[in-house]
């Protein structure tokens, strides 16, 4: 098969060639030309060392010792290569490794002149072939067939793989989730008996892999085969902790497990961004440690989603998040619970709308309807959602800060002829509160006053 390549792809391969090295295309790329997607991430391997490699590419930078030189290169827009986001190709010697003591790292590293020992120490077949200068492909684990029955399949031994690198466990259930395949019966069941090897990664790198699977286009298998392969209960034990506890009673009108509706509403929000899919993933956390029975058989979770609240911050900082995607999360999670009315007052509507943040605002009702679809609700949005949302778009439109008063604290000083000082500011605030609980009053000369009046 003939592969297009981009001109700086082609560049790389005839440079390297010129000077009488050998060089491969390797990895996810093979795999994504195989498959006609976009590749976006060229890496090359070599039988060059680094120090050979800076001499022909000059403007190259190596500062690792596993053999892998940065190649900067001038984004096009060729087919093949994605701009946006490639602007280094990783060109790493030909390597095969010692024992790996740390479920991580190699305790050496040796460099090779073959090509089938550097694939033998990747992953998964689908990632172990490889592609020349010339368009052949060098395939010794049957990646290529395997791509074709659509499965994921441990290179050799998949105990091994997994002690060399316990990430791979989840990286093969996330490929798996972002490919749509199945992952080999012997490579999964490794997976099940090495999943306890996955506390020994740090919480960053699962955070990563999380976070590409919740990003996939069915987020909801993957974290089901996280849970079956007993990943989930150690990543996320507070979702585990979910499963097993039933809503019911006289006063539910619907039945679920807590666990099983906190899938259903990863499945069904609306959302493609992962922090908002894990939020709907999230968004029952607190239903276990707050369950309880009342004397009617009714089960209850009051205040649920404060202690939610609460529980998703001590996640957020276990995975190490930003500020911005940990006041995120807990909004999210912590004012899931928010009414739906059409006769909420302007003000109710802003005590919402600042609770959640106004940029969460549409996440914040896409977690509510993955919450309603997850928990059986044939309908994605109400009437009453619907007349909510208006309302929002018309409280939007109205004055939503001091800033936006019809006047301000020289008008105030002018009025009352007083100089500057606490009591101008408390006045505004006063003829704030006015406005926003009847956005009519926000005109000129009422302001004025009652500026008097106060």
């Amino acid at each position: 098969m003939t592969y297009l390549l981009p001109k700086e792809v082609n560049d790389v391969l005839e440079k390297v060639n010129k000077t009488g090295f050998k060089i491969y295309i390797v990895g996810g790329a093979v795999r994504d030309l195989f498959m006609n997607k976009t590749v976006h991430d060229w890496d090359f391997t070599t039988d060059a060392q680094p120090e050979d490699i800076l001499k022909i590419f000059p403007d190259a930078f190596y500062d690792n010792k596993f053999g892998t030189v940065g190649v900067p290169v001038q984004p096009t827009s060729e087919v093949g290569f994605d701009s946006s986001e490639v602007n280094v190709f990783e060109i790493t010697t030909m390597r095969k490794e010692g024992i790996y003591e740390d479920s991580r790292h190699p305790t050496e590293v040796g460099w090779t002149d073959k090509i089938e020992e550097d694939l033998a120490r990747r992953d998964f077949t689908i990632n172990a072939m490889a592609l020349d200068a010339t368009g052949n492909i060098i395939d010794p684990y049957g990646g290529e067939n395997d791509i074709k029955e659509q499965i994921i399949k441990a290179v050799g031994d998949p105990n091994n793989r997994f002690k060399e690198d316990a990430l791979r466990m989840m990286r093969a259930i996330r490929i798996a989730t972002q490919l749509e395949f199945e992952i080999e019966k012997n490579t999964f069941n490794s997976i099940q008996e090495d999943a306890s090897l996955i506390k020994e990664i740090a919480h960053e790198r699962i955070r990563d892999e999380l976070f590409l699977l919740l990003g996939s286009v069915n987020p909801y298998m993957g974290i089901l085969k996280l849970k079956e392969a007993g990943i989930l209960e150690i990543i996320l034990p507070e979702v585990e902790k979910c499963f097993g506890i039933t809503q019911e009673g006289p006063k539910h009108d619907r039945i679920y497990e807590i666990g099983e509706h906190s899938l259903l509403s990863l499945k069904t929000v609306p959302s493609e961004d992962p922090l908002v899919r894990l939020a709907a993933l999230l968004h029952d956390i607190g239903k276990p440690p707050t369950f309880k029975t009342d004397e009617t058989g009714n089960v209850t979770f009051y205040n649920h989603e404060v202690i939610g609240g609460r529980m998703v911050l001590e996640i957020a900082k276990r995975f190490n998040l930003s500020k911005k995607q940990t006041d995120k999360l807990f909004r999210l999670v912590r004012w899931h619970q928010f009414s739906v009315d059409d006769k909420q007052t302007d003000s109710a509507i802003r005590r919402f709308i600042n609770n959640v943040g106004i940029e969460n605002v549409e996440d914040a009702i896409a977690l509510r309807i993955g919450d309603r679809l997850g928990g059986g609700t044939e309908r994605a949005v109400s009437w009453r959602m619907e007349a909510f949302q208006d309302r929002i778009k018309q409280v939007l439109t109205k004055p939503f800060s001091i800033s936006d008063l019809k006047i301000n604290g020289q008008d105030v000083m002018k009025t009352l002829k007083i100089e500057p000082g606490k009591k101008v500011g408390e006045i505004l605030n006063k003829l704030f509160e006015e406005v926003l609980e009847d956005s009519s009053k926000n005109n000129k000369e009422y302001l004025l006053k009652r500026i008097k009046e106060i």
